[in-house]
């Protein structure tokens, strides 16, 4: 499975643990229980980074998204943004370029062409004020 495919993936693990206040493992596990479930170790990697620190995300997000409350974000877009600060703070072998292009493509994919300027415009914001 490709980094693209185990982004989304993790996307997808990290947004459905939003509605759960089951353990980021008890997810994983549970989702194993189909015998056909693959889940990447990269993917496994995001999102067990994310749950531990989201606290910092979010803060970082908070501060790079002027005039917008975490609770207006949409779970959808909270997700994805989690997901490539995540990568951009922590992964060292992902570009921030990299990063937020897969961002991008994420929203677009699963949100609107609105919210995708909206990921690019946080996630720029935060990759230029890293520099």
């Amino acid at each position: 499975m490709n980094r693209y495919k185990q982004r989304e993936q993790a996307f997808a693990l990290i947004f459905q643990s939003l509605f759960s206040e089951t353990e980021p493992q008890e997810i994983i596990d549970a989702l194993l229980e189909d015998e056909e479930t693959v889940i990447g170790d990269y993917s496994k990697q995001l999102f067990f980074g994310v749950c531990e620190k989201k606290n910092e995300l979010d803060e970082i997000i908070s501060e790079f998204s002027t005039g917008w409350k975490l609770n207006r974000i949409s779970k959808v877009n909270l997700s994805i943004l989690r997901l490539a600060v995540y990568e951009m703070k922590y992964i060292d072998d992902v570009p921030d370029s990299v990063a937020i292009n897969e961002a991008v493509e994420l929203a677009k994919r699963y949100s609107t062409k609105e919210d995708s300027s909206f990921v690019n415009g946080i996630l720029g914001s935060f990759s230029r004020s890293r520099a």
